[in-house]
């Protein structure tokens, strides 16, 4: 049988919350699994080090996907399997692999769904699993206030879309796979390992979990005009028809800032940088998906 750890960001809820969670695992015979509750994402790093020491071969990670990111990281050259139970703000890794925002279906899919191996993506010597970006969504993320995403949800980020898109372009010089690519002004650059976004905007639509690149996409619309344009076009899954979009495929990337901007992946902000590296791990992390 395996040995289940239960890392959750205690902050996050889902149907009854951790008090079902247990009910339910222990009603499936999980009755002793290691328990670990943090109070933010950056924490579970830590634990999740400390559950691979004590045996654990399935990580069952309760939170969105700054949480599961973290956990991502942690499980860097491990063979353990990750579980997915979708209880944060943003849960754009699950609905991609499939997992239901359901606590019940979800633990289901953690007990008794197959394995798969997916890419992982790294930036700056950081993995992520769904998108990485700096311009745009850097902002539209960093200025959701998070009391507000506790309350409204994804509907939080909203306020910071709206004043991300009257930001002045940037430089970026993009190279991919070691060639010169893009250079001139910039709103966003985003790099995915998925291809829809949060809203169900299809951002990549040839994205692969598995594929063994990474998509990247320059956006070029400056002003709330354009960018409706450019959103509407990847509401109707056809981003890349879109006049202020260029889009290309890579194993490598390398994107420069003629200034230090912040960063997100996967939903979280980081600290300004001006250089971003991008690599991809083919088939770097098994994780549990339905059947």
């Amino acid at each position: 049988m395996e040995h289940i750890a239960v890392v959750a960001h205690s902050g996050k809820s889902l149907g009854g919350g951790l008090a079902e969670l247990r009910s339910r695992l222990a009603d499936a015979g999980v009755d002793d699994p290691l328990w670990f509750e943090v109070p933010k994402s950056k924490k579970a790093r830590k634990v999740v080090h400390d559950a691979l020491q004590r045996g654990a071969d399935l990580v069952l990670v309760w939170g969105g996907d700054g949480m599961v990111q973290r956990c991502i990281d942690a499980l860097r050259g491990s063979e353990a399997t990750l579980a997915i139970i979708p209880a944060g703000t943003a849960n754009l890794l699950a609905s991609n692999l499939g997992i239901p925002h359901d606590l019940g279906d979800a633990l289901d899919v953690a007990l008794g769904g197959q394995d798969r191996r997916i890419d992982v993506g790294t930036v700056n010597g950081e993995r992520f699993a769904v998108m990485s970006g700096v311009g745009f969504d850097a902002r539209m993320i960093d200025g959701a206030p998070k009391s507000a995403k506790a309350k409204l949800g994804r509907f939080a980020y909203v306020a910071g879309g709206v004043s991300a898109m009257r930001a002045p372009s940037d430089h970026v010089t993009v190279s991919v796979d070691g060639t010169p690519w893009y250079a001139g002004p910039a709103t966003c650059v985003l790099v995915g390992n998925v291809g829809t976004t949060t809203g169900g905007l299809v951002v990549f639509n040839d994205a692969r979990l598995d594929d063994g690149v990474l998509d990247l996409g320059v956006v070029t619309a400056d002003g709330w005009v354009r960018w409706l344009r450019v959103l509407a076009r990847a509401a109707s899954h056809r981003a890349e028809r879109s006049p202020f979009v260029q889009m290309t495929r890579a194993r490598e990337i390398e994107v420069r800032l003629d200034r230090k901007s912040l960063y997100e992946l996967d939903g979280g902000s980081r600290t300004k940088v001006r250089r971003l590296r991008y690599g991809i791990e083919p088939g770097a992390l098994v994780v549990r998906v339905p059947r």
